[in-house]
Protein backbone atom coordinates (compact mmCIF):
# COMPACT_ATOMS: atom_id res chain seq x y z
CA UNK A 1 0.00 0.00 0.00
CA UNK A 2 1.54 2.96 -0.87
CA UNK A 3 1.88 6.42 1.27
CA UNK A 4 -0.81 8.18 -0.41
CA UNK A 5 -3.11 5.20 -0.14
CA UNK A 6 -2.10 5.79 3.95
CA UNK A 7 -3.01 9.14 3.86
CA UNK A 8 -6.28 9.12 2.04
CA UNK A 9 -7.16 5.71 4.52
CA UNK A 10 -6.36 7.81 7.56
CA UNK A 11 -7.87 10.95 6.47
CA UNK A 12 -11.07 8.73 5.88
CA UNK A 13 -10.53 6.97 9.87
CA UNK A 14 -13.23 7.44 12.40
CA UNK A 15 -11.09 9.18 14.91
CA UNK A 16 -9.80 12.27 12.32
CA UNK A 17 -12.99 12.68 10.72
CA UNK A 18 -14.12 13.36 14.36
CA UNK A 19 -11.62 15.99 15.04
CA UNK A 20 -12.53 17.95 12.06
CA UNK A 21 -16.28 17.39 13.01
CA UNK A 22 -15.25 19.31 16.12
CA UNK A 23 -13.61 22.08 14.33
CA UNK A 24 -16.23 22.50 11.92
CA UNK A 25 -18.73 22.28 14.89
CA UNK A 26 -16.99 25.44 16.81
CA UNK A 27 -15.86 27.24 13.06
CA UNK A 28 -19.97 27.28 12.91
CA UNK A 29 -21.13 28.22 16.00
CA UNK A 30 -22.93 24.98 17.23
CA UNK A 31 -23.66 24.74 20.89
CA UNK A 32 -22.16 21.24 21.01
CA UNK A 33 -19.75 21.22 24.28
CA UNK A 34 -18.33 18.49 26.31
CA UNK A 35 -19.14 18.41 29.96
CA UNK A 36 -15.79 19.11 31.50
CA UNK A 37 -16.38 16.14 33.84
CA UNK A 38 -16.38 13.85 30.41
CA UNK A 39 -13.01 15.26 29.17
CA UNK A 40 -11.35 14.40 32.17
CA UNK A 41 -12.64 11.05 32.56
CA UNK A 42 -12.01 10.47 28.96
CA UNK A 43 -8.36 11.31 29.57
CA UNK A 44 -7.95 9.50 32.27
CA UNK A 45 -9.29 6.15 30.80
CA UNK A 46 -7.10 6.54 27.82
CA UNK A 47 -4.18 7.46 30.21
CA UNK A 48 -4.75 4.19 32.06
CA UNK A 49 -5.50 2.09 29.44
CA UNK A 50 -2.53 2.15 27.71
CA UNK A 51 -0.83 1.90 30.91
CA UNK A 52 -2.28 -1.34 31.68
CA UNK A 53 -1.42 -2.29 27.97
CA UNK A 54 2.01 -1.79 27.80
CA UNK A 55 2.64 -2.93 31.32
CA UNK A 56 1.57 -6.66 30.49
CA UNK A 57 3.52 -6.43 27.73
CA UNK A 58 6.42 -5.44 29.29
CA UNK A 59 6.40 -8.07 31.86
CA UNK A 60 6.78 -10.59 28.48
CA UNK A 61 9.36 -8.48 27.21
CA UNK A 62 13.42 -9.36 27.87
CA UNK A 63 15.03 -6.49 28.77
CA UNK A 64 17.62 -6.96 25.66
CA UNK A 65 15.21 -6.16 23.77
CA UNK A 66 14.17 -3.09 25.84
CA UNK A 67 17.34 -1.05 27.33
CA UNK A 68 18.25 -0.02 23.64
CA UNK A 69 15.18 1.35 22.78
CA UNK A 70 14.67 2.74 26.43
CA UNK A 71 18.23 4.56 26.02
CA UNK A 72 17.27 6.00 22.60
CA UNK A 73 14.64 7.86 24.24
CA UNK A 74 16.16 9.00 26.86
CA UNK A 75 18.77 10.40 24.61
CA UNK A 76 16.21 11.98 22.51
CA UNK A 77 14.14 13.32 25.44
CA UNK A 78 17.14 15.41 26.63
CA UNK A 79 18.23 16.35 22.72
CA UNK A 80 14.75 17.65 21.13
CA UNK A 81 14.30 20.26 23.77
CA UNK A 82 18.12 21.57 22.94
CA UNK A 83 16.98 21.74 19.09
CA UNK A 84 13.58 23.10 19.39
CA UNK A 85 14.87 25.76 21.71
CA UNK A 86 18.10 26.85 19.59
CA UNK A 87 15.80 27.10 16.61
CA UNK A 88 13.61 28.78 18.34
CA UNK A 89 16.28 31.60 19.15
CA UNK A 90 16.92 31.74 15.53
CA UNK A 91 13.23 32.70 14.56
CA UNK A 92 13.72 35.64 17.50
CA UNK A 93 11.51 34.18 19.77
CA UNK A 94 12.14 35.63 23.42
CA UNK A 95 13.58 33.38 26.20
CA UNK A 96 10.77 32.05 28.10
CA UNK A 97 8.82 31.42 24.71
CA UNK A 98 11.54 29.85 23.38
CA UNK A 99 12.10 27.62 26.77
CA UNK A 100 7.90 26.86 26.76
CA UNK A 101 8.21 25.57 23.35
CA UNK A 102 11.45 23.27 23.69
CA UNK A 103 9.22 21.90 26.79
CA UNK A 104 6.29 20.84 24.76
CA UNK A 105 8.47 19.52 21.96
CA UNK A 106 10.28 17.95 24.40
CA UNK A 107 8.03 16.13 25.76
CA UNK A 108 5.15 14.10 24.52
CA UNK A 109 1.01 13.85 23.24
CA UNK A 110 -0.18 11.03 24.60
CA UNK A 111 -2.95 11.31 22.33
CA UNK A 112 -0.39 11.41 19.17
CA UNK A 113 0.88 8.39 20.08
CA UNK A 114 -2.29 6.54 20.66
CA UNK A 115 -3.43 7.71 16.99
CA UNK A 116 -0.16 6.30 15.51
CA UNK A 117 -0.88 2.79 17.20
CA UNK A 118 -4.40 3.27 15.76
CA UNK A 119 -2.88 3.71 12.34
CA UNK A 120 -1.02 0.69 12.61
CA UNK A 121 -3.64 -1.44 13.61
CA UNK A 122 -5.94 -0.05 10.43
CA UNK A 123 -2.54 -1.23 8.11
CA UNK A 124 -2.38 -4.19 9.92
CA UNK A 125 0.77 -3.24 10.69
CA UNK A 126 2.45 -4.59 14.20
CA UNK A 127 4.52 -3.28 16.61
CA UNK A 128 6.40 -3.84 19.58
CA UNK A 129 3.83 -3.87 22.27
CA UNK A 130 6.31 -2.25 24.83
CA UNK A 131 6.13 1.41 23.46
CA UNK A 132 3.74 2.71 26.34
CA UNK A 133 6.85 2.17 28.56
CA UNK A 134 8.51 4.32 26.33
CA UNK A 135 6.12 7.07 26.46
CA UNK A 136 6.50 7.00 29.91
CA UNK A 137 10.58 7.48 29.64
CA UNK A 138 9.88 10.61 27.12
CA UNK A 139 7.20 12.18 29.31
CA UNK A 140 9.41 14.03 31.86
CA UNK A 141 13.32 14.54 30.48
CA UNK A 142 12.66 17.13 27.46
CA UNK A 143 10.46 20.03 30.34
CA UNK A 144 13.24 19.62 32.32
CA UNK A 145 15.97 20.11 30.07
CA UNK A 146 13.87 23.23 28.24
CA UNK A 147 13.13 24.49 32.08
CA UNK A 148 17.14 24.13 33.06
CA UNK A 149 17.89 26.00 29.73
CA UNK A 150 15.60 28.45 30.36
CA UNK A 151 17.92 29.43 33.63
CA UNK A 152 20.71 28.85 31.95
CA UNK A 153 20.21 31.68 29.21
CA UNK A 154 19.06 34.01 32.02
CA UNK A 155 15.14 33.73 32.84
CA UNK A 156 14.63 31.95 35.53
CA UNK A 157 10.73 32.53 36.29
CA UNK A 158 9.17 30.88 38.65
CA UNK A 159 10.36 27.48 40.70
CA UNK A 160 11.74 24.77 38.83
CA UNK A 161 11.73 22.29 41.38
CA UNK A 162 7.88 23.03 41.63
CA UNK A 163 7.63 22.36 37.99
CA UNK A 164 9.30 18.89 38.13
CA UNK A 165 6.63 17.75 40.96
CA UNK A 166 3.84 18.98 39.10
CA UNK A 167 4.84 16.88 36.06
CA UNK A 168 5.67 13.94 37.85
CA UNK A 169 2.74 14.28 40.16
CA UNK A 170 0.36 15.16 37.52
CA UNK A 171 -2.61 12.54 36.04
CA UNK A 172 -0.81 11.57 32.65
CA UNK A 173 2.54 10.51 34.72
CA UNK A 174 0.82 8.80 37.94
CA UNK A 175 -1.52 7.07 34.91
CA UNK A 176 1.28 5.69 33.20
CA UNK A 177 3.29 4.84 35.30
CA UNK A 178 0.77 3.46 37.67
CA UNK A 179 -1.07 1.35 34.53
CA UNK A 180 2.28 -0.27 33.27
CA UNK A 181 3.09 -1.04 37.18
CA UNK A 182 -0.59 -2.73 37.09
CA UNK A 183 -0.58 -4.55 33.81
CA UNK A 184 3.70 -5.47 34.52
CA UNK A 185 2.04 -7.11 38.02
CA UNK A 186 -0.99 -8.83 36.90
CA UNK A 187 0.01 -9.93 33.09
CA UNK A 188 -1.75 -11.12 30.45
CA UNK A 189 -4.24 -13.07 32.14
CA UNK A 190 -4.54 -9.96 34.61
CA UNK A 191 -5.99 -7.93 31.12
CA UNK A 192 -7.56 -10.53 29.82
CA UNK A 193 -10.47 -9.78 32.81
CA UNK A 194 -10.50 -6.24 31.71
CA UNK A 195 -10.37 -6.51 28.58
CA UNK A 196 -13.94 -6.20 27.66
CA UNK A 197 -13.16 -2.09 29.19
CA UNK A 198 -9.78 -1.19 28.38
CA UNK A 199 -9.42 -2.84 25.30
CA UNK A 200 -12.89 -3.50 23.26
CA UNK A 201 -14.12 0.11 23.97
CA UNK A 202 -10.58 2.12 23.32
CA UNK A 203 -11.04 2.68 20.10
CA UNK A 204 -14.52 4.28 20.59
CA UNK A 205 -13.23 6.65 23.56
CA UNK A 206 -10.48 7.69 21.69
CA UNK A 207 -12.83 9.10 18.71
CA UNK A 208 -14.78 10.54 21.55
CA UNK A 209 -11.67 12.40 22.53
CA UNK A 210 -10.54 13.69 19.34
CA UNK A 211 -14.22 15.28 18.82
CA UNK A 212 -13.41 17.08 22.20
CA UNK A 213 -9.74 17.70 20.63
CA UNK A 214 -11.22 19.28 17.39
CA UNK A 215 -13.14 21.58 19.56
CA UNK A 216 -10.32 22.93 21.69
CA UNK A 217 -8.13 23.08 18.48
CA UNK A 218 -10.98 25.65 16.86
CA UNK A 219 -11.03 27.47 20.14
CA UNK A 220 -7.28 28.51 18.79
CA UNK A 221 -7.10 29.34 15.91
CA UNK A 222 -7.25 33.23 16.63
CA UNK A 223 -3.84 32.51 18.24
CA UNK A 224 -2.21 31.20 15.87
CA UNK A 225 -3.39 34.38 13.50
CA UNK A 226 -1.99 36.87 15.71
CA UNK A 227 1.14 34.74 16.28
CA UNK A 228 2.64 35.19 13.09
CA UNK A 229 4.18 33.32 9.81
CA UNK A 230 7.08 32.09 12.69
CA UNK A 231 5.23 30.07 15.00
CA UNK A 232 3.09 28.77 11.72
CA UNK A 233 6.50 27.96 10.09
CA UNK A 234 8.04 25.94 13.40
CA UNK A 235 4.72 24.36 14.19
CA UNK A 236 4.62 22.66 11.01
CA UNK A 237 8.60 22.05 10.01
CA UNK A 238 9.16 20.74 13.44
CA UNK A 239 7.11 17.83 13.34
CA UNK A 240 8.68 16.97 10.23
CA UNK A 241 12.16 17.15 11.04
CA UNK A 242 12.13 15.59 14.82
CA UNK A 243 9.91 12.83 12.76
CA UNK A 244 12.65 11.88 10.89
CA UNK A 245 15.36 11.95 13.72
CA UNK A 246 12.77 9.81 15.61
CA UNK A 247 12.41 6.93 12.40
CA UNK A 248 16.14 7.13 12.26
CA UNK A 249 17.32 6.78 15.83
CA UNK A 250 14.16 4.22 16.42
CA UNK A 251 15.57 1.93 13.28
CA UNK A 252 19.09 2.22 14.66
CA UNK A 253 17.79 0.93 18.70
CA UNK A 254 16.48 -2.21 16.57
CA UNK A 255 12.43 -0.88 16.63
CA UNK A 256 10.54 -2.95 13.82
CA UNK A 257 8.76 -0.78 11.33
CA UNK A 258 6.14 -0.62 12.49
CA UNK A 259 7.49 0.23 16.47
CA UNK A 260 9.97 2.93 14.23
CA UNK A 261 6.48 4.81 13.00
CA UNK A 262 4.90 4.95 16.69
CA UNK A 263 8.37 6.25 18.28
CA UNK A 264 8.67 8.85 15.26
CA UNK A 265 5.50 10.41 16.11
CA UNK A 266 6.49 10.47 19.50
CA UNK A 267 9.34 12.01 19.07
CA UNK A 268 7.36 14.66 16.37
CA UNK A 269 4.42 15.35 18.75
CA UNK A 270 4.25 18.26 21.29
CA UNK A 271 2.71 17.93 24.91
CA UNK A 272 -0.45 19.96 25.58
CA UNK A 273 -1.55 18.15 28.97
CA UNK A 274 2.21 17.94 31.03
CA UNK A 275 4.14 20.58 29.50
CA UNK A 276 1.66 23.60 30.20
CA UNK A 277 1.21 22.35 34.11
CA UNK A 278 4.76 23.01 34.42
CA UNK A 279 5.65 26.05 32.16
CA UNK A 280 2.88 27.72 33.52
CA UNK A 281 4.68 27.01 37.59
CA UNK A 282 8.21 27.87 36.60
CA UNK A 283 8.37 30.02 33.36
CA UNK A 284 4.65 31.84 34.13
CA UNK A 285 5.74 35.27 31.69
CA UNK A 286 6.02 32.83 28.21
CA UNK A 287 2.94 33.05 26.52
CA UNK A 288 0.36 30.08 26.49
CA UNK A 289 -1.01 31.70 22.71
CA UNK A 290 2.48 30.43 21.47
CA UNK A 291 3.07 27.15 23.12
CA UNK A 292 -0.91 26.13 22.98
CA UNK A 293 -1.04 27.17 19.67
CA UNK A 294 2.33 26.08 18.21
CA UNK A 295 1.42 22.30 20.27
CA UNK A 296 -2.04 21.65 19.75
CA UNK A 297 -3.36 23.89 16.50
CA UNK A 298 -0.40 23.10 14.54
CA UNK A 299 1.67 20.17 14.97
CA UNK A 300 -1.09 18.03 16.58
CA UNK A 301 -3.10 18.30 13.60
CA UNK A 302 -0.36 17.69 11.18
CA UNK A 303 0.36 14.62 12.74
CA UNK A 304 -2.87 13.21 12.84
CA UNK A 305 -4.01 13.96 9.41
CA UNK A 306 -0.61 13.52 7.45
CA UNK A 307 2.73 12.96 9.49
CA UNK A 308 1.55 9.45 10.62
CA UNK A 309 1.16 7.92 7.62
CA UNK A 310 4.65 9.60 6.34
CA UNK A 311 6.80 8.72 9.43
CA UNK A 312 5.67 4.81 8.67
CA UNK A 313 6.52 5.57 4.75
CA UNK A 314 10.22 6.73 5.97
CA UNK A 315 10.13 3.90 8.48
CA UNK A 316 9.19 1.23 5.96
CA UNK A 317 11.75 2.62 3.52
CA UNK A 318 14.60 2.49 6.63
CA UNK A 319 13.98 -0.71 7.28
CA UNK A 320 13.77 -2.27 4.00
CA UNK A 321 17.29 -0.32 3.00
Amino acid sequence: MDTLELIRQNLLSPMVLAYALGIVAMLVRSDLRFPDALYQTLSIYLLLAIGLKGGAALAATPFADLWAPALATLLLGCLVPVLVFAAARGLRFEIANAAALAAHYGSVSVVTFIAAQAFLQGAHVEHEAFMPTLVAILEVPGIVVALTLARLAGRDGGSLGGAIREVLTGKSIVLLIGGVLIGAASGHHGMESVAPLFVDLFKGALTLFLLEMGLLTAQRLGDVRRAGVRLVGLGLVAPVVLGALGAVVGSLAGLSAGGTTVFAAMVASASYIAAPAAVRIALPQASPSVYLSASLVLTFPFNLTLGIPLYHALSTALHRR
